[in-house]
């Protein structure tokens, strides 16, 4: 039995300079006396696209450290809590989103009231989209990003406007773009290729493709803009197939990529958003059983390659023409915190192992040894 899960999400809008627009409106979405989370590097963009347009803003907390560290939750709530907020408004990408679900949560527990969320991505991971969110646990004696999925801390608004991600940075801007990317693949684990994530998901890999795979090379995106080698629409597409690709989040469950990517973050500091461009390919290989043909819809013209095998090459290909790290020993990572990441997964995720298939520990040796 198949089964479709709809998350509390109200309103969802998009097109070009939207947000001071949205931004003058929220209290009609029931966004009141909000409170923006976001980053330094982003204040810039909150100052020209946001704040002159929130009449009833309590203020700005942007002490928000990457894979939202326990004490940071902790310390926003307490922000929320001084200024008598009311709701939240998150711009930034998925820690920043991460952040405001995690503080929403706690601040019910302690309240027993949500704060509702709206959503001004930067990224295109697609976290606005859903329930889920991690918080790096920092008291023990090894970090651990810790993952909840709770449906009330879903944005209750979410605004796509691709003036928002014009100066995002290259790396993060592509990287996070693989990240959709998975979101759309590994959610094929639980569901057949009829459900409605398979549909929506094989429409929004492909528009992921058909604007990267044109990507120009080295520039950063304003400057691609002013050269005329992409354009405002290109950035759009890009948004909407996050949203494509991250559409039903309640009705899937994510696999050793995603979970990989979780320790490689939480626990040894990646980028949240480049380990799907080191793990993603490889996992689809090695995992290939599980998915069997369903993975067949991301290529609606059959070309007698078995689809995991064809879609890890697409990925792969497209990671290495983005100039994206593909090893994470380009990226720091020693070798010899191979063994300790292998018992991380196994003691934390046996389930998503096991999509290994027969032999899956020695499997997850193997697979591990070819990310550096």
């Amino acid at each position: 039995m198949e089964q479709l899960k709809c998350l509390p999400q109200e309103h969802i809008v998009w097109g070009r300079d939207i947000a001071g627009q949205v931004a003058v409106s929220l209290g009609s979405y029931g966004i009141k006396r909000p409170i923006t989370f976001t980053v330094e590097f982003l204040k810039a963009l909150y100052s020209e696209y946001l704040q002159p347009h929130i009449a009833d803003s309590v203020g700005i907390f942007s002490a928000l450290p990457p894979h939202v560290p326990d004490f940071a939750v902790h310390e926003a709530l307490q922000a929320c809590l001084y200024a008598r907020a009311e709701s939240i408004v998150a711009l930034g990408g998925g820690s920043v989103l991460d952040a405001a679900k995690a503080v929403s949560d706690l601040h019910y527990r302690q309240t027993g009231r949500y704060l509702p969320i709206a959503a001004f991505p930067t990224t295109l991971s697609g976290s606005e989209f859903s329930h889920y969110f991690g918080v790096t646990e920092t008291d023990g004696p090894r970090k651990f990003k810790r993952s909840y999925a709770v449906r009330e801390t879903t944005p209750k608004l979410v605004a796509i406007d691709p003036q928002l991600i014009v100066n995002t940075p290259r790396s993060l801007l592509l990287s996070s773009a693989i990240k959709g990317i998975d979101h759309a693949v590994e959610g094929m684990r639980l569901v057949g290729r009829d459900h409605p994530h398979a549909i929506l998901a094989a429409r929004g890999v492909e528009r992921f493709f058909n604007v990267l795979e044109k990507w120009p090379k080295q520039l950063e995106t304003r400057a691609a803009l002013e050269r005329g080698l992409i354009d405002i629409d290109d950035l759009l597409q890009l948004q909407l197939a996050a949203w494509q690709c991250y559409f039903y989040p309640a009705s899937v469950i994510y696999g050793l990529s995603h979970r990989i990517g979780h320790i490689l973050g939480g626990t040894f500091g990646l980028p949240h958003s480049m380990t799907s461009c080191i793990t993603l390919a490889p996992a689809i290989r090695a995992c290939a059983g599980i998915y069997g043909d369903k993975l067949d819809i991301f290529f609606p013209h059959p070309q007698g390659i078995p689809p995991a095998a064809l879609l890890a090459e697409r990925i792969a290909n497209l990671v290495d023409a983005l100039e994206l790290p593909n090893r994470l020993g380009l990226l720091g990572i020693s070798r010899d915190l191979r063994p300790d990441i292998e018992e991380m997964l196994a003691q934390h995720y046996p389930v998503e192992v096991s999509d290994l298939g027969d032999n899956a520990r020695r499997k997850l040796a193997t697979l591990l040894e070819t990310l550096w």
